[in-house]
């Protein structure tokens, strides 16, 4: 069996991609493992960005429901222990890590596996690409996450419907009810997401950080909250050294050169 995770190194960032085409990537243990070993190895190196894609024609389909079929085990499967040990962790990674992490959708991309997408900060999909709310119709719940990005996203209503539907949404209505960043030409999405990230990974990456964890607290927070948490962040962003070129470069008319410090 070939890798289930690809790693491509572009230096102060990596392309990560979900590699079991002819699943459409949905997962099993080995890859998730295989991905969460990829994010926090990246991380850990010092990247400034990650690009999460998936090979082949889609993105990926969420689970492999061949290995939580319950005609195949002795009971039914617990899957709020799949949740626990394998999907929330990869959640609470991707959000919490310290950096812009990308997603280019190029494909469908159901169940968890629209929720994963949804849980990175920028996602850019293919005007081609769908993402399908499927636990529906195996009488599930929307997890990964699912429950909580598409309400905060999307707002009730149109969350509800999506979830007890399973309608696949286009990428480019996606675009314009505001749940992904933008749907571009299916032949133009790898290009154009990694160049969006090479520039986040050349960018201020302290300042991208608090911005995250600011945009991140902002739903949970009072205004004086919020106001609060912006005070000590800039506090610190403004200490950084990459402050300090950001404005020596706006003062002397020329590009910065960010350092990430």
């Amino acid at each position: 069996m070939g890798e289930t995770i690809l790693n491509q190194d572009h230096g102060t960032w990596s392309e990560i991609t979900l590699n079991r085409p002819d699943k459409l990537n949905s997962f099993n243990e080995d890859m998730h493992l295989a991905l969460r070993e990829r994010l926090e190895h990246a991380i850990q190196d010092g990247k400034r960005a990650i690009l999460l894609t998936g090979a082949g024609r889609g993105f990926c389909a969420g689970q492999d429901l061949g290995d939580r079929d319950p005609a195949k085990m002795d009971g039914p499967p617990d899957l709020g222990d799949t949740l626990t040990r394998f999907y929330n962790p990869l959640v609470r990674l991707i959000r919490d890590a310290e950096l812009p992490v990308i997603c280019a959708v190029n494909g469908v991309a159901a169940g968890a596996g629209a929720n994963l997408a949804m849980a990175c900060d920028i996602v850019l999909a293919a005007d081609t690409a769908k993402f399908v709310q499927s636990f529906a119709n195996v009488g599930l719940v929307p997890d990964a996450g699912g429950s909580w990005n598409l309400t905060r996203l999307l707002g009730p209503a149109r969350a509800k419907a999506l979830a007890m539907t399973g309608e696949p949404l286009p990428a480019t209505q996606a675009a314009d009810w505001g749940m992904i960043w933008r749907a571009v030409p299916a032949e133009d999405l790898m290009a154009e997401a990694r160049a969006l990230t090479a520039r986040l990974a050349n960018g201020p990456t302290q300042g991208f950080a608090h911005t995250k964890k600011a945009m991140n607290a902002a739903t949970m927070h009072t205004l004086d909250q919020q106001l609060e948490l912006e005070a000590r962040f800039q506090k610190a962003c403004g200490q950084s050294a990459d402050y300090a070129e950001g404005v020596a470069a706006f003062l002397n008319k020329r590009k910065p050169e960010f350092s990430g410090q």
